[in-house]
Parts: structure tokens; sequence; C-alpha cells
């Protein structure tokens, strides 16, 4: 029995042509240089970062795109170096097939703010710090009071429930965190104070607020109130 023949000889250089073909395409295409750059945000979130700063640590602080050849180009990096920004969440770094290098960028989301008596700062979606940001400000409930190891979870929880829900992020501007660990919480048109207490049963506290806010605004008896008590989970106690 033959080892070769005709026609497996001709398919050792069909495939030794396609071979060379497409690493001399390869070679070709990394030679080529990029058009330009492009970055795309993602998500409903107004502009914490400008896109021209996104843009430098794409094209790595290089004049242009145009100037950079496509073999040059090392995605992940880049990836690395902008998904290490403070404001950005995540990023998708890629290079379109008519050579534009792009970035598509998710920024972090800011749920709350908060002021500790020594410095300012947002506390993201994920339950992170988040540094202010020059080019807006984020319409997000103003904390004060300590944040620490022991309450981080809680309050991210608690910040994220009052984000997600229509009536409490329109509503809760304020939220006092008292030395015992208990809340103290301001809404935007009313006078006065929601007493939260600690985070617990969160869930079936704003449930109690929300009812009781829905029939006491429909009698106008709201502006009579001084203290919302929502300490105890059975009941909504006011006092005058």
């Amino acid at each position: 029995m033959k080892l070769f023949n005709w026609t497996n000889i001709r398919l050792v250089l069909i495939l030794g042509l396609v071979l060379f073909l497409y690493s001399f395409a390869q070679h070709r295409n990394g030679d080529r240089k990029l058009k330009k750059s492009m970055v795309i945000f993602v998500g409903e979130n107004t502009l914490f970062v400008k896109p021209e700063t996104v843009n430098k640590l794409l094209i790595e602080n290089k004049r242009d795109a145009s100037s950079i050849r496509k073999d040059e180009v090392d995605l992940n990096k880049i990836e690395k170096t902008i998904n290490s920004q403070d404001m950005i969440e995540k990023s998708d770094v890629f290079v379109s097939i008519d050579g534009v290098l792009k970035a598509v960028v998710k920024q972090k989301t800011p749920i709350a703010r908060v002021y500790d008596g020594a410095q300012s700062f947002y506390i993201d979606y994920e339950g992170n710090k988040m540094p202010l940001s020059d080019n807006f400000t984020a319409r997000v409930p103003l904390v004060s009071g300590a944040i620490n190891e022991k309450n981080n979870e809680d309050l991210a929880a608690l910040f994220r429930t009052i984000y997600d829900d229509v009536f409490l992020k329109k509503n809760i501007i304020a939220i006092q965190i008292m030395p015992n660990g208990s809340l103290k919480m301001f809404n935007r048109n009313y006078d006065y104070v929601i007493d939260f207490g600690r985070t617990m049963n969160v869930d079936r506290k704003f449930r109690n607020y929300k009812a009781f806010f829905q029939k006491a605004v429909l009698d106008s008896s709201l502006y009579k109130y001084n203290k919302i008590d929502l300490r105890f989970t059975e009941q909504v106690v006011c006092t005058k």
C-alpha cells in the first residue's frame, strides 16, 4: 500500500498554500495602522469620567490611534488599565474589522454619597468606595456617620434597596448613621425624621413606610408629624 499518492500530495500542497496565505495576510494586517479610536459608554449614568480621559488610556497616551500599528496593540493590557480606573466598572476593548480601536465602557453606579467628617465619597452599587467626579454630581442620598467593615455590607444592601425602588429613590434624600448603629432618614418634601432603627427587617420596614405614606398623603396629615418611627415591624408610630 502506497503511503503517498497524488491525492495526498495535492492535499498537502493545498494545506501548505493556505497556511502560507494566512500567515502572509496576518503579517500584512499586523503591519497596518489603526484608523482611529472610539470610546462608547453604555448604561444610563451621566458621564462621571470624560471620554477623552478613557481615550488616552485606550491609545496609551500616544498622539492618536493612526500612529499605532495593529500588532502593537495589547488588548488585555489596555482593558486592565481602563478597568483599574476608580469610575469604571468594566470595559471591553477590541479592534473592529475596519481598523477602529474601540472601548465599550460601563461606569460604576453610585447609590449613596458619604460624608464621614474627614472626606466625601460615593458608595457604588457593589458596595465599594467611588470618588466624587468633577464632571457630574449624582442625586443620591447624602449619608453622614461612620461606615466601616462591620456595617458596610448591611448599609450597602440598604442603599441598593433605596436605589432600586422608584418611590424611595425619589423621597429619601439623607441618612444619618447614629453611634449605636441605628439610622435616621429624611424625606425630600416633609420635615419629619424617620427613625428607621438598625439595618434589620429592611424590606418590611420600607413596606410599612410606603403603605403609611400612601394613606397619610391623601388626608394631608404628613405635615403634622415630627417623627415617623419604623423600628416596630408590626406598626408605624407617628409623633406630632
